[in-house]
């Protein structure tokens, strides 16, 4: 089997492209047995070092070691999310609980603790870099939040704890998964009003797929979903669709209501384990934020900054629907999409349909990959060699400014059955510094769900899916012009909090007409944007913020109501989440609906007791593009300071240091609620309240 399995050597191909061809599942979980057992035999090796403990041959070694089992779960994970048929998802089920055991064995090795924590006690930082001081830093506290620091009876209870936790993680990703494949609105032709042509012409082939030709088919996926709320008139249909959307997992075979109680009640176990109040306290004590008064500070702030927009913006769009329906027509969530848009039509006289002919998705990929040459000198050079695992997605050769190879990216953009709803970007390798001074560039991908072309028509973009391309990318930059010397603090491995700013940052160039007029052109007769309708672009981009920021402080608040529980919670899912919104809600409370059960980016991804970190760096991209704005958008000298002191650093210093290496000074709030054309607040910023 070692000879026919690909991951039992390092890969060969250039530039470090993955060999898909030769990837089967079958190859995972031989792997993942050699792998572990290889890092085991390299753990050894460190405890087993006659020397006494150092930086170099401790710290640095165990950094490196587990090379093989990286290769591995380099590609397995990201499979898992963009291409999960019934087998990979069965794989995972069983690889989960042994990763999760060996991650333990290691961080609950005592000789191996004892080892660092000499290392930590000697440690001289006059005689390091930052960067060796932040891995010593995130070494040790790893092992400390892992339990390595406990007894020994509390050592075993914190390793089935967290062989629990990830048992559940899987469990909660996996009906998610299940329950939106299942879900579907099954239409015909009568049910189609004011439904725009590209809506149509993906629905019939959703279910011409199906075998049901003559049929449409909307599912629950952003690409269907979102422009039939859009869109759509039947207001019965609406509230059907939005029903099933937001009682997914609440019931049935795929119910996450108990598993989301376990999850949180196992998450309060091992903080209070490792002697913390909550699991908010555990978490966010190495956040930007540093604790949770600071978070819920930043959530008060924005509420009193934007509830009287938010007042404004409800009454107008009240007033708007009840012109049409009639003093008595009460407004529903399932409305929003719908009447939001009629209005912003009516006001700026245009809507994301007319806009999709000038984002036909090649001139898209043109326009944001010139943006990074613009500012940073990048090139993409198309790799037609590398394999992929689907025949759709594209490989890219990274150059920089001196045409130096900086890294390879992946682009894969339509939705599939087996692949997780949502847009993201990972790493498939991270950049790194190896054991022979090689500068290892990194392999990354991004993700998207954008609407496939039809027979008719080229893929063409919604203004917000062009915007979703910025945010990815952002990341995705982030992680290609990284230059560190550890893996484990490279490119997006910063603080939650920290690590959507240089994505939310890309955004702010979407309303920008310099931009605009690089790529944006007519899919058929290749004119841009008439100046008018630019206009009204730019001038829209402040409608809906107020909703927008209370939508997100809701998403906040369930999320740190989650996981600032000090005793563990018995009670009702959909009473507890419905309290925990409340002081930001926007509609009244629908009975059976739920966010909670499906929130798969605190419940099973890493936003737990982060997902503030959205607005957080959202205050932060305001705050640095408004220097961009300062000193011209595209002004090389201060994206060089921007690359220099944020891009190329990672997670290798505090990110306030790095920010304010940048800016000159810390963030405020200030920039945000100039750009969202609210009265600037006379109160302090928040990072100038947190002390970081």
């Amino acid at each position: 089997m070692s000879n026919d399995n690909v991951f039992f050597a390092p890969f060969t191909l250039n530039h470090g492209a993955i060999p898909f061809n030769r990837i089967s599942n079958a190859l995972f979980e031989p792997a993942v047995t050699e792998a572990i057992s290889r890092h085991n035999k390299e753990i050894q090796q460190i405890i087993d070092n006659p020397e006494p403990p150092t930086f170099l041959n401790t710290v640095v070694v165990l950094e490196r070691s587990g090379e093989m089992l990286s290769r591995v779960l380099g590609v397995f994970f990201p499979l898992l999310s963009a291409n999960a048929d019934d087998e990979l998802l069965a794989i995972s089920e069983r690889l989960m609980p042994v990763l999760d055991a060996h991650s333990n064995e290691i961080t609950l090795n005592e000789q191996l603790w004892q080892r660092i924590k000499c290392v930590d006690e000697q440690f001289d930082p006059e005689q390091h870099s930052p960067e060796d001081a932040m891995l010593l830093k995130r070494t040790r506290d790893a092992f400390i939040n892992c339990g390595a620091a406990l007894p020994a009876d509390k050592k075993e209870q914190f390793k089935q704890l967290s062989k629990r936790l990830a048992q559940l993680k899987l469990k909660f990703e996996q009906n998610t998964l299940k329950e939106m494949a299942r879900l579907e609105l099954w239409l015909t032709a009568h049910d189609l009003e004011r439904l725009p042509e590209s809506t149509v012409e993906a629905a019939a082939m959703a279910a011409k797929a199906k075998g049901r030709e003559g049929e449409y088919l909307i599912t629950l996926r952003a690409p269907s979903y979102s422009p039939f709320m859009k869109y759509s008139s039947r207001r019965d249909l609406r509230e059907k669709l939005y029903m099933m959307y937001n009682t997914q997992c609440t019931a049935g075979d795929y119910d996450n209501t108990a598993i989301i109680q376990d999850i949180a009640n196992t998450r309060l176990q091992i903080a209070q384990l490792l002697g913390y109040e909550c699991y908010a306290d555990y978490h966010l004590k190495d956040m930007m934020a540093e604790n949770k008064e600071n978070v819920f500070n930043l959530f008060n702030q924005l509420h009193d900054a934007y509830l009287p927009a938010l007042n404004s913006e409800m009454e107008e769009l009240t007033h708007f629907a009840q012109q049409r329906e009639g003093n008595d027509f009460e407004l529903k969530p399932w409305d929003y999409s719908y009447y939001a848009n009629l209005l912003k039509d009516h006001k700026f006289h245009f809507n994301d349909e007319q806009l999709r002919p000038y984002f036909e998705l090649s001139n898209v990929i043109n326009g944001v990959f010139g943006l990074a040459t613009r500012l940073y000198g990048l090139q993409f050079s198309k790799n037609e060699e590398a394999p992929v695992f689907d025949p759709d997605m594209r490989v890219y050769d990274v150059y920089d400014r001196n045409r130096k190879f900086i890294g390879l990216l992946y682009t894969d953009f339509y939705p599939r059955e087996t692949k997780q709803s949502g847009a993201w970007m990972t790493d498939f390798r991270d950049q790194h510094i190896d054991a022979h001074g090689n500068d290892v560039r990194p392999v990354v991908s991004l993700t998207m769900n954008f609407t496939k072309p039809t027979s008719s028509k080229p893929s063409l973009l919604t203004l917000n899916e062009v915007r979703t391309f910025l945010h990815e990318f952002g990341h995705a930059l982030h992680s290609l012009l990284t230059r560190c010397r550890y893996a484990s603090l490279s490119g997006t491995s910063v603080e939650r909090d920290f690590v959507e700013m240089p994505s939310q940052f890309l955004e702010n160039y979407l309303y920008q007409q310099e931009f605009l007029n690089s790529f944006a052109r007519h899919y058929i007769t290749g004119e841009c944007i008439p100046e008018d309708l630019l206009k009204q672009i730019i001038d829209s981009k402040r409608f809906g913020v107020a909703y927008a920021c209370f939508r997100q402080l809701g998403f906040g608040r369930i999320d740190m109501a989650w996981h600032t529980l000090t005793a563990p919670f018995e009670g009702d899912v959909f009473a507890f989440e419905d309290a925990a919104v409340d002081p930001v809600r926007i509609f009244k409370p629908i009975e059976g609906c739920a966010m909670s059960p499906q929130f798969g980016h605190i419940f099973a991804g890493g936003y737990a007791a982060g997902y503030y970190g959205y607005k957080w760096g959202e205050m932060l991209e305001a705050d640095a593009f408004q220097q961009f704005l300062d000193d011209g958008i595209f002004n090389p000298k201060t994206a060089l300071r921007l690359e220099q002191n944020i891009l190329t650093r990672g997670g290798s210093e505090h990110p306030m240091t790095l920010y304010r290496r940048f800016r000159g000074a810390e963030p405020s709030i200030q920039a945000l609620l100039r750009r969202d054309g609210l009265t600037p607040s006379p109160f302090r910023g928040v990072s100038e309240q947190a002390g970081a």
